[in-house]
């Protein structure tokens, strides 16, 4: 007999892979530059010339034992400790290597966190909406949680700090915080931060135990106008530092990241707990050889200025047509309210022009659509007279 909920989960993905696999299935049929495919956070800039220096220099002159070979479950000690300094240097932490937890990639970060922390099935999660779908999978399915989520606020994708008090419980073991937002592209404030951190400081000690901050940050780099995305670790101290290199340093497929797991009072417990979720999800040793470049480039990034471009061109020209959207301060997405209140009947009308876009209800915020702006210029440039020819079919007028 096979678990059925996962044979569920194995035959429906998610709806930004399938339409990924559709636009792959079309672009053979029409050819791929007539597919506007604005579906998956895949980052189109190459990485930075650093990568390919480090990685030239260590298949050439690298040990191959420890190039290819196992490292500590954990990861290697070397590279821990020196992606612990980075993190100290930028942001005033005081990580040691034994406070780190490399990773393949956020999404096993995030699920090794999830893992830790739940002891019991009414244990409960927050997530603010919008949020990255699959945080739902790996809370109910993955550590067997509830997945309690904050609706959005859709004037600014801010904090609804009424709701968040509401939600809170002797039950909470932790909350998840994605900023720079996926995919409204919200960035918390200094400001907002300090206020969470005063109600997790409250309801920790009123409840008799920590509850966590988990912060998810593979977009922390990519920031606009000047902004800087604060440090959530360097409000609350009990915070799981959740981090990609994925984004930063445009290498997605290499499934390489990090936890950074904080100086508390049980923090020695804390750490095993991390070990032995990663044990028991079969995430021990991340890639060994993209640990060893993560720890060369750890403050290096990809040309970031392509999106700022892209963005500038995507908003400023659906604005102009009439489709409402927030400005986002980071990420490489942006999150349009759809032209009609069901957001899926809007992104399947879409695709009759291979417009590719997210419905807003997969990431708890109907009535919206996420657009994947990590792309070839030139393809937001081309797409554009279709999102027009779109929005003249609900009779939308150019603002």
């Amino acid at each position: 007999m096979l678990n059925q909920e996962l044979v569920g989960l194995g035959k429906k993905r998610s709806t930004i892979r399938e339409l990924f696999e559709y636009g792959n299935a079309r672009a053979k049929a029409v050819g791929r530059e007539n597919i506007f495919d604005f579906s998956i956070g895949n980052p189109n800039v190459p990485a930075p010339d650093a990568v390919r220096a480090a990685l030239l220099d260590l298949l050439q002159n690298g040990d191959p034992v420890a190039l290819h070979g196992y490292t500590s479950a954990q990861g290697a000690e070397p590279v821990r400790a020196a992606i612990a300094g980075s993190l100290n240097r930028r942001f005033g932490t005081r990580y040691t290597a034994g406070s780190l937890y490399m990773t393949v990639g956020a999404a096993a970060a995030v699920s090794i966190c999830f893992k830790a922390l739940c002891s019991a099935p009414e244990d409960e999660f927050i997530v603010f909406a919008p949020y990255f779908p699959e945080y739902k999978v790996f809370i109910e399915q993955g550590a067997k949680a509830r997945c309690i989520a904050i609706p959005a606020q859709p004037a600014d994708f801010q904090i609804d700090f009424d709701a968040f008090a509401r939600s809170l419980s002797p039950r909470t073991r932790g909350v998840v915080v994605n900023s720079p937002s996926n995919p409204s592209g919200a960035v918390y404030s200094a400001e907002t931060l300090t206020r969470l951190a005063a109600v997790l400081q409250e309801k920790s000690a009123e409840y008799g135990h920590a509850i966590y901050l988990i912060s998810d940050e593979p977009y922390r780099e990519i920031v606009y106008d000047g902004l800087e995305a604060p440090c959530p670790a360097a409000f609350y101290p009990a915070t799981l530092m959740c981090y990609s290199y994925s984004k930063s340093l445009s290498l997605p497929g290499e499934r390489i990241g990090y936890i950074a797991v904080p100086d508390v009072l049980e923090a020695e417990d804390l750490y095993a707990a991390v070990c032995g979720a990663g044990r028991v999800l079969g995430y021990v040793n991340a890639p060994s050889l993209f640990q060893l470049v993560a720890a060369r480039c750890a403050e290096e990034t990809a040309d970031l200025s392509v999106y700022a471009e892209n963005r500038r061109i995507l908003y400023e020209g659906l604005t102009g047509m009439g489709y409402r959207c927030v400005k986002p301060d980071g990420a490489f997405y942006l999150f349009p309210q759809t032209l009609e209140a069901d957001d899926r009947a809007f992104c399947e009308r879409a695709k009759q022009y291979d417009l590719l876009v997210v419905p807003g209800a997969d990431f708890g915020a109907p009535g919206h659509m996420r657009i994947s702006y990590c792309v070839q210029t030139e393809q937001i440039v081309r797409a554009l007279p279709l999102f027009q020819r779109l929005a003249e079919e609900y009779g939308v007028k150019p603002i």
